[in-house]
């Protein structure tokens, strides 16, 4: 049973062993605690990974190599187009989502497989509604690929293997056109 994110309409569904969570319109309202790190950037990390936070001078903004970068509604578009001419992966997540739970130590994984390739995570809480919507979101984990600042490919739910493949295909049709 996948679950589907309600903007308006309430629609709560129970859990269960799927590979997408929807967050309750509650939840969405909830705000979320943050953490300030020195340096004055926002500071988040997921379960079982390492995610950096974007800093506050958006100049000087460059998705991390190697690393996912935690990115909110502010940042989020900064980034990407620092990233310039390379494949940006978005993880769009909420906290409370066991199969977003699941998929961040992978994602972190693929970030250090593809150095080439900018990887990118969404809280997808009350603070980044707007751009979530934005994005067209319905259900998370949802992964955006985006190349030259428009989305290309999109994966739902906590599929790997597919995820693995969207990534292969549009850096093998980046590879191909330059």
């Amino acid at each position: 049973m996948a679950l589907r994110i309600a903007f308006s309409a309430p629609s709560i569904r129970s859990p269960s062993s799927s590979s997408s969570c929807t967050p309750s319109p509650s939840s969405l309202n909830r705000s979320l605690p943050q953490r300030r790190s020195s340096g004055g950037s926002l500071g988040a990390s997921g379960p079982g990974g390492r995610a950096v936070a974007a800093r506050s001078s958006l100049e000087t903004a460059v998705p991390a190599v190697g690393q996912v970068t935690e990115v909110d509604k502010d940042t989020f578009w900064p980034l990407v187009k620092a990233a310039g001419d390379r494949v940006v992966v978005l993880d769009m997540y909420t906290q409370w989502c066991g199969p977003c739970k699941v998929m961040a130590p992978k994602f972190l994984g693929l970030s250090e497989k593809y150095l080439d390739v900018a990887f990118m995570k969404l809280d997808c809480n009350k603070e980044n509604r707007h751009l979530a919507k934005e994005l067209g979101i319905k259900v998370v984990p949802t992964f955006k690929i985006l190349k030259d600042g428009k989305v290309v490919n999109e994966v739902t739910g906590a599929k790997f293997d597919d995820l693995v493949l969207a990534i292969e295909t549009v850096k093998s049709t980046s590879d191909s056109s330059t």
